[in-house]
């Protein structure tokens, strides 16, 4: 193995979190990923990467640190991004918990992950962790959902802390805003920590100087300049109206029209040069459910020097 700082990554989707963390200098060892068009579009751009295809719940993360020639308390960093349900407020399970739903191409629970999540953790025992996950969780009828993980995670050995953070804080031209857990082993005697904001928020006109208009609907006209961070992506659907839903609707060169997948790339902060393969809906799918890659970035650098550059 190189002298990089080690990652095991989690629910990985095309990539987003494991691109921020080689821009940071790390080694991402190992990934996760159930959807296969999502798994293949993963191997295109990180081909060094073991890609374990399959519902995590199949996996044994004894056998991954097996195969990684790795034992517990070697990883430098446990990464993940687990879909989740809700909890109410007082912790109990919503109607409907515990049923498989369509989830991209194929079916499954998605409302207990985060607790597989945790099951990797318990065993693994990386020196940090960091998950991901929606601005919802810390809200409303999730809280005690929000909650319970929190206590869960303090329970694997850890000090834990959660933060609301903005993608567009962090030179991405998008307003994506996620709960990020950060967590170190209580034996190594550091808190978390998180990034300061960078201190230029980057526009969509300055991503993209040819777009001179955006709006969040293509059945509204709200229209707005471009000199604005862009709404938030999200995963591309067409409605019963017929309308491309995601706010993602653009204009340039007066004409009205939705973002290209390489516009999109730059949006959501991928390079140009990332590789995406399979129809124009899944790929707007993978962008739309991943984590932009210079967030993470600036999370992972963060964590390099204040956490596991100290040890």
């Amino acid at each position: 193995m190189s002298g990089k700082y080690k990652v095991i990554s989690t629910f990985s989707g095309i990539g987003g979190s494991s691109q921020g963390y080689k821009q940071a200098g790390f080694e991402v060892l190992a990934s996760v990923e159930f959807l296969d068009y999502q798994a293949a579009n993963y191997r295109l751009n990180h081909p060094n990467t073991k890609v374990y295809e399959t519902d995590i719940r199949t996996l044994s993360p004894e056998q991954v640190l097996k195969d990684l020639n790795l034992k517990p308390r070697e990883l430098d960093i446990l990464d993940g991004s687990p879909p989740c349900s809700s909890f109410s407020v007082a912790g109990k399970r919503e109607k409907g918990w515990g049923e498989i739903k369509a989830y991209g191409n194929k079916k499954q629970r998605t409302d207990d992950l985060f607790f597989e999540y945790i099951r990797f953790l318990k065993y693994i025992q990386p020196k940090v962790f960091v998950a991901e996950n929606v601005k919802g969780l810390t809200m409303g009828t999730a809280k005690g959902y929000f909650n319970e993980i929190f206590q869960d995670l303090k329970d694997c050995g850890y000090t834990v802390k959660a933060k609301v953070m903005n993608a567009c804080n962090y030179s991405v031209p998008q307003s994506r805003e996620r709960t990020i857990f950060i967590g170190v082993r209580n034996d190594l005697g550091i808190n978390p920590s998180y990034p300061e904001k960078h201190e230029k928020i980057i526009t969509v006109k300055e991503a993209l100087p040819h777009i001179t208009h955006i709006k969040h609907s293509g059945k509204f006209n709200n229209w707005r300049k471009s000199d604005s961070v862009n709404p938030t992506i999200v995963q591309s659907m067409i409605s019963p109206t017929g309308y491309f839903s995601g706010g993602q609707y653009v204009k340039s060169d007066n004409k009205e029209r939705i973002y290209t997948i390489d516009e999109l790339k730059i949006i959501a902060s991928y390079p140009i040069n990332y590789i995406l393969s399979g129809t124009f809906e899944r790929q707007w799918e993978g962008i739309g459910r991943s984590v932009p890659p210079k967030m993470m970035q600036a999370i992972a650098e963060n964590i390099k020097t204040n956490i596991l550059d100290k040890l």
